[in-house]
């Protein structure tokens, strides 16, 4: 019995140590390594933020194993990149196995501590043996960077009066208080990042100013800059305005969190905006003032807009659309009103484009309550009867409009956003030059005084 033991024993051993043997029997690559990419390009950064991670793999398309003698970071321990080989950190490798016909995966990420205001970081993982030196670049851009870190639950104030210039990216990790009766003036093309859950909040009285121009914008979005981010909503919350704050937005872009404005008892004027991406809504006002002129919407779970309780509300020169794919969550409406309680409340949609893929983009709730007015004008609105809660035919406030004809964007895809009209567009000439006068220019500086097309763009 106990032969029989140590026979099997001996056996199972001779299988294991001609299987190990065969693991470790590898040769210097006589060929060319394969790479899923030569360059990598890591999304822009910033000093002290550390990126996200990135693969890249390596081949051995040859029908034997072999080693790879050494593979390295060029800048070694000084570089900002960071590597990691099937599982291993470091920056210098000697003798990795890889087997005929397999590969393995490098991770790559970059952690900046250079202060440069714009730099290009570039470093080479460099493979070294066999019958050719190889290399893999990696790129990126790091920009230097101001941070406003709140303490657990305890936000970070910004407690006078405040200028932001474009020399650094404002970085926001949490809660960011402007107190009350302060100003925050933000200069042409200024990018402000906010990290997961994070937002900005005005307190009563308080004023955002946001200064940008074409091609100069003011950037709110969230802290992750790969491109695949730039559509994808919930990277961050919004800014948050009560109590008689203000915001002045001027060739701004807010995308990608959850609700850009939240108002209570405040005042927003939006001239020449770009609002997108946010997993609830564009614009979530309460007894509240919005002046939008030139402003143009696009993908929101909720709706484009949902406007409660009373205020003042007008579009003119407007383009609000809602061709939501991000996810299924929400109704992706357009403008919802609620008139919950007695206070006047006016909306005024002039020379606009209210449109997207629900079958109606304007709903009045119904209510007793309320003083309300409102005025669709020269413009052009997607409308069923069923859910809208008004008439639109024989309606004395609905004038030389159209309903549920296609604008006829050029892309309503988020990835690739273009909502001017075509050519053909019945949003052409549709607008009234008397109201176009008070926008005479579209959002990109085209003026629009001779047949004014309905919409944000001419």
């Amino acid at each position: 019995m106990k032969f029989r033991l140590w026979l099997g024993m001996a056996a199972w051993l001779s299988v294991l140590l001609f299987s190990c043997r065969d693991e470790i029997d590898f040769d210097s690559p006589s060929g060319s390594l394969s790479f899923s990419s030569d360059t990598v390009f890591l999304d822009t950064v910033y000093n002290q933020v550390r990126s996200e991670t990135y693969a890249v793999k390596v081949y051995n398309r040859l029908n034997k194993n072999v080693r790879i003698p050494h593979l390295y970071l060029e800048g070694g321990a000084a570089s900002p990149y960071r590597i990691n080989v099937d599982g291993k950190p470091g920056t210098d490798f000697r003798d990795v196995p890889l087997r005929a016909n397999d590969s393995l995966y490098i991770f790559v990420e970059i952690a900046p501590t250079a202060n440069a205001i714009e730099a290009i970081a570039e470093d080479r993982i460099k493979f070294e043996g066999g019958s050719r030196n190889q290399h893999i670049t990696l790129f990126s851009v790091v920009q230097d960077a101001e941070f406003f870190i709140s303490t657990g639950d305890s936000p970070k104030f910004i407690t006078e009066n405040t200028v932001w210039k474009n020399d650094k990216a404002k970085i926001v990790f949490g809660k960011l208080v402007l107190q009350q009766g302060k100003t925050l003036t933000v200069n042409k093309g200024t990018k402000i990042y906010f990290h997961k859950n994070s937002s900005l909040i005005l307190e009563k009285e308080s004023e955002l100013v946001a200064n940008g121009d074409y091609k100069e914008e003011v950037i709110f979005r969230g802290d992750r800059n790969d491109p695949r981010y730039d559509t994808l909503p919930a990277n961050w919350n919004g800014i948050e305005a009560v109590d008689g704050a203000r915001i002045k937005l001027n060739f701004a872009k807010l995308q990608g969190g959850n609700t850009a404005l939240k108002l209570k008892n405040a005042k927003a004027e939006l001239r020449n905006t770009i609002i997108h991406s946010f997993q609830d809504f564009g614009i979530d006002a309460e007894n509240s003032t919005v002046e939008a002129h030139n402003l143009v919407m696009n993908s929101f779970g909720a709706g484009a807009a949902r406007l409660a309780g009373g205020g003042d509300y007008d579009f003119i020169h407007s383009t609000i659309a809602n061709y939501w794919t991000a996810n299924t969550t929400g109704d992706a409406g357009g403008i919802l009103i609620d008139k919950g309680e007695n206070a006047p409340f006016s909306l005024k949609l002039q020379n606009s484009i209210l449109y997207g893929s629900n079958a109606n983009m304007l709903t009045i709730l119904p209510s007793a309550a309320n003083v309300f007015t409102y005025l669709i004008q020269n413009s052009l609105v997607k409308y069923d009867r069923r859910s809208a809660g008004f008439n639109w035919e024989g309606n004395p406030m609905v004038i030389a409009s159209k309903a549920n004809e296609s604008p006829k964007f050029l892309q309503t895809g988020i990835a690739k956003m273009n909502l001017r009209v075509a050519e053909d567009s019945p949003a052409r000439n549709l607008g009234n030059a008397t109201i176009a006068q008070i926008v005479p220019y579209d959002i990109v500086k085209m003026s629009r005084l001779a047949s004014p097309t309905a919409g944000a763009y001419q």
